[in-house]
């Protein structure tokens, strides 16, 4: 976050897919900037990083556990929550399904896919609206293949171009309201999830690992691969007071992969 800080005490934020990678990443640095926090996962790893979050930063961390596909444990999930003035829909499911594979396996991971990224995206945040006023935040975690594309990551692709259509509906709808609904768009990123994407697509393409990433950091115009910990401070300015004029926007953070 270099020299900017950010003070989000007496605020709640919820973010979600918080067990690890850009999530935690993201959790972590409000959780350093002192705000009433909530994190929220399908994995018995959130009670984990909850409480290593807390005992890291002197924050209270408090641990969801719920299948954002699922409204009713959605609801039992926020039921302990009164307000929620930031929330980050960051959960999602990122799996190859080649158009040509046999079978019905591909299939099945495709709905899982535009389930979780799409309809969990949709459901958290009908349920946690009740619970937002004026001056209330919504940043959903999109991706670079929102505003671009590559092969055999169809439903993924797909699903993030409609996170960023869904974000700029609702900006629209919310607006009225006082809220405020922007986008992330990273690009490749230090974590699990990339890791298993660039293993499939070295099997896919039958290339080396290696030979892979130096194409994808040599694609863009500042070297090296981003951090987790690297994605918090646009979040926290974009649930700051300072992007209290910024609405509707998906703001790209890949070392300049993509310019658009």
């Amino acid at each position: 976050m270099g020299r900017v800080s950010y003070d989000f005490s007496g605020r709640t934020v919820l973010v979600t897919g918080a067990s690890r990678g850009i999530g935690l990443g993201v959790a972590r640095g409000f959780a350093r900037a002192g705000a009433e926090l909530a994190i929220l996962a399908d994995d018995a790893g959130v009670v984990e990083a909850a409480e290593a979050l807390t005992q890291e930063t002197g924050t209270r961390v408090t641990p969801l556990r719920c299948d954002i596909t699922d409204a009713d444990q959605i609801d039992a999930a926020l039921s302990g929550l009164d307000t929620i003035d930031v929330l980050v829909n960051n959960a999602g499911l990122e799996r190859t399904t080649p158009l040509a594979e046999p079978g019905a396996e591909v299939e099945d991971t495709f709905r899982r896919i535009i389930d979780i990224n799409v309809m969990g995206t949709y459901l958290m945040t009908r349920r946690a609206l009740p619970k937002m006023q004026s001056g209330g935040r919504i940043i959903l975690t999109a991706s670079i293949w929102g505003r671009t594309a590559v092969a055999e990551f169809s439903a993924y692709c797909a699903s993030k171009h409609a996170n960023i259509g869904f974000m700029r509906s609702i900006a629209h709808e919310l607006g009225p309201r006082g809220i405020n609904v922007n986008a992330v768009c990273p690009g490749w990123v230090k974590t699990e999830a990339a890791v298993l994407t660039l293993e499939r697509m070295a099997q896919s393409t039958g290339r080396a690992e290696e030979d892979l990433m130096q194409e994808v950091i040599g694609g863009q115009v500042l070297s090296g691969l981003l951090e987790p910990d690297d994605m918090a401070a646009i979040y926290l300015f974009l649930a700051s007071d300072g992007a209290r004029d910024i609405t509707g926007q998906a703001y790209h953070l890949d070392r300049g992969e993509v310019m658009a």
